[in-house]
């Protein structure tokens, strides 16, 4: 689980079809410091597990389906700029949302319109999978950054989000180009009540009526 919120951006390289290598800028940085083989790590939004760590980053495995449904196949020169930020940690702050780093699809960055206060982003997507969980105001993982949607086409096909100038030139959003890709992930939160209304039930068919010491045995909190 993580919040959207990057902690430095490094290099990726597709070393092959199952391992990416992560160099970090600055090896010195809390990232790095407190890094374990079987940590978590949001790449570009996408959850992997480390598997070696190195002087100045680390290997990674990923699947098939990782690649194939995430901008790890859109790689075309072998290495990108991606953000990174390291899973959430009990007692850790929630500046952003909950993401889960599971992407639901991509999509295309098609312009950036600097204001005043702000950049003024839009995307498109053409997966269903995460369309369906794009409204205005909702929650939104772009290349893991935690953004709000501040409008969108009624079917999702399209969103604009206004980031702070902080996070464009501390994430690698300032270095996107038209019609490149990035990973999208949907609203957990969203796909609960998608779920639940899709089924017919709603939360309290669920939650008893009464939190008993013995329900909360047999569910094991106890």
């Amino acid at each position: 689980m993580f919040t959207g919120l990057i902690q430095t951006v490094g290099t990726l390289t597709l070393l092959n079809t199952e391992q990416v290598e992560i160099a970090c800028p600055d090896p010195s940085a809390s990232l790095m410091q407190d890094l374990e083989i079987g940590d978590s790590v949001a790449i570009d939004g996408i959850c992997l597990t480390v598997t070696e760590i190195k002087s100045n980053g680390f290997i990674a495995d990923v699947s098939p389906e990782t690649v194939r449904r995430t901008t790890l196949g859109q790689t075309d020169d072998g290495t990108k700029q991606v953000n990174l930020e390291t899973s959430l940690r009990v007692g850790s702050k929630l500046g952003g949302h909950f993401v889960t780093g599971h992407v639901d699809g991509v999509g295309i960055f098609q312009s950036a319109v600097q204001t005043a206060t702000s950049w003024e982003m839009t995307f498109a997507t053409q997966s269903a999978s995460v369309a369906r969980y794009i409204l205005p105001k909702g929650s939104i993982s772009v290349n893991g950054i935690s953004l709000t949607i501040a409008d969108c086409a009624p079917n999702g096909s399209w969103f604009t989000v206004a980031v702070i100038p902080h996070t464009y030139a501390e994430t690698n959003l300032c270095h996107l180009k038209p019609e490149g890709w990035v990973n999208l992930e949907g609203d957990i939160l969203g796909k609960y009540v998608e779920k639940f209304l899709g089924s017919g039930r709603s939360l309290s068919d669920t939650i008893p009526d009464r939190i008993s010491p013995t329900f909360l045995a047999e569910h094991g909190y106890m």
